[in-house]
């Protein structure tokens, strides 16, 4: 038994309970049987201090190798940082990875100046549970070895990737090229948590001091500010619990991405359906009735089933994606684009069908790497979206290309929609839920999040604009 804190071996080991030490020896102190536990569960445990011989984590620890010494109280209370020691004491070796370790698909959490060594084990231990791809602790963050740190994890240290001592602009920057979208969390955000698209694609949760929060040059990096709504007289939450919510509402998310999924299929197969009769239709009157039509009556016809295939390549295009978007699996292939052209060709094809109001481009001469298809399928639904909520008058379509982002505006005239109604168009639909396409606007927006860009509507001088963001290539 050792007996003497000032014992060789207990004086090694006490000394990690600062920074300095741990970095030199690379590694850190495990207190309590739940830490204990977990850390031998990870085979990540090298020595283990007990006061009792029996103890059945001893006992486990031996059997797996580890070495296990037996100290008195007093020693035992030199080793820890608690007041009342559980009677364990750890080491363990040090666990962090690098940044391109973390998997590209999922919730990252990246705490920028966090210095609470509790709320920082805390978010540690809600990522665990939530099931986050993992943590990062820029340099400016407290250690995520210090013991109260270690200790608020219960455990969850071992079992979620973390990244220590991180630059945080650098980091966000890596994170960005990867496909992950920046969601700097802020009491201020402009964004509603509830109300954010958290399941679509990779994403980052950024927080920040507990009495600063983030400053202006981690904010501006983002793509968008969230805040957590307060709904009772609090003022805030504290940054553990703010960190647990968004967690938890993204995993609820992405929980419900399979039913998502499942209203997107059934919502397809009401949209298809239109089409699918028109074309019935049009093939069994030119079969019966071929003799007796016109040609100007069977030009029309056919006309009519190029375009209802049209628009069921559409459909199925969009239902493909949103199976994509839903997996993180969706690439883009960018190719060189004359945007001018592409709106030409939709409003060409837009003309197959002699009800649909004519389609305007007012936009500059753009040429940008975009992916073709995908634009094209987010201009359709824009095109669709207007046809059902615009009200009267052509429909006007322009582009820019700044700063390396191509942006892309279809309006039309409309008085039938309030502001706040546009945020739930693009939410997918049931059949029987109100008119227009259940799926087009919500595909668009994933498939713009995929690709770091964005999606959305406004309402201004009782004109409807549809906009889409997105980064071009080369």
């Amino acid at each position: 038994m050792l007996t003497s804190v000032k014992n060789p071996k207990v004086a090694a080991v006490a000394r990690l309970k600062k920074r300095a030490f741990r970095d030199e020896d690379r590694a850190f102190l495990v207190e309590g049987a739940q830490g204990v536990a977990e850390a031998l569960d990870a085979a990540a445990l090298t020595t283990l201090f007990v006061v009792d011989d029996l103890e059945p984590l001893a006992v486990k620890a031996r059997q797996a190798g580890v070495t296990v010494e037996l100290v008195s109280e007093e020693v035992m209370g030199k080793l820890t940082s608690t007041v009342t020691p559980q009677g364990l004491v750890g080491v363990s070796p040090f666990l962090d990875a690098e940044l391109d370790t973390i998997p590209d698909d999922g919730c990252v959490t990246v705490l920028h100046e966090v210095r609470d060594p509790g709320n920082a084990g805390t978010v540690l231990r809600s990522a665990d549970a939530a099931g986050a791809g993992g943590v990062i602790f820029t340099d400016t963050s407290v250690d995520p070895y210090n013991p109260k740190t270690v200790r608020a994890s219960a455990g969850s240290l071992f079992h979620v990737p973390f990244v220590r001592g991180a630059d945080t602009q650098t980091t966000l920057a890596e994170l960005q090229r990867r496909g992950f979208r920046i969601l700097a969390m802020a009491a201020d955000g402009e964004d509603d948590l509830y109300r954010t698209d958290l399941a679509s694609g990779s994403i980052a949760l950024v927080f920040g001091n507990e009495a600063r929060g983030l400053p202006d040059a981690i904010r501006t990096m983002a793509d968008k500010t969230v805040h957590v709504p307060i709904l009772g007289k609090a003022e805030s939450l504290n940054l553990a619990a703010a960190a647990t919510v968004c967690l938890f509402e993204w995993a609820r998310q992405r929980a419900r991405a399979g039913e998502a999924l499942e209203t997107i299929i059934s919502a397809a197969a009401h949209d298809i359906r239109s089409p699918l009769t028109a074309m019935k239709g049009f093939g069994y009157a030119l079969e019966k009735r071929w003799e007796q039509m016109t040609l100007e009556q069977r030009s029309l016809m056919l006309q009519g089933i190029v375009h209802d295939a049209d628009r069921m390549d559409t459909i199925l295009r969009q239902l493909v994606d949103a199976a994509r978007v839903v997996s993180g699996t969706l690439e883009p292939f960018p190719e060189k684009v004359e945007i001018a052209d592409l709106v030409v060709a939709i409003s060409d094809a837009q003309r197959r069908d002699p009800d649909h109001p004519a389609v305007e481009w007012a936009g500059e001469a753009v040429t940008v790497f975009v992916d073709p298809m995908r634009l094209k399928t987010a201009i359709l639904a824009f095109l669709e979206a207007l046809v059902w909520w615009g009200s009267e008058g052509p429909i006007r379509i322009e582009a820019q290309h700044s700063n390396g982002k191509l942006l892309v505006a279809a309006s039309r005239s409309c008085v039938s929609l309030a502001p706040d109604q546009i945020e739930d168009l693009f939410l997918a639909r049931r059949p029987g839920s109100g008119a227009g396409s259940k799926i087009g606007l919500f595909v668009t927006r994933g498939v713009m999040q995929a690709q770091r860009g964005r999606a959305w509507g406004t309402i201004e001088a009782e004109r409807l604009t549809f906009h889409l963001e997105i980064p071009t290539e080369g």
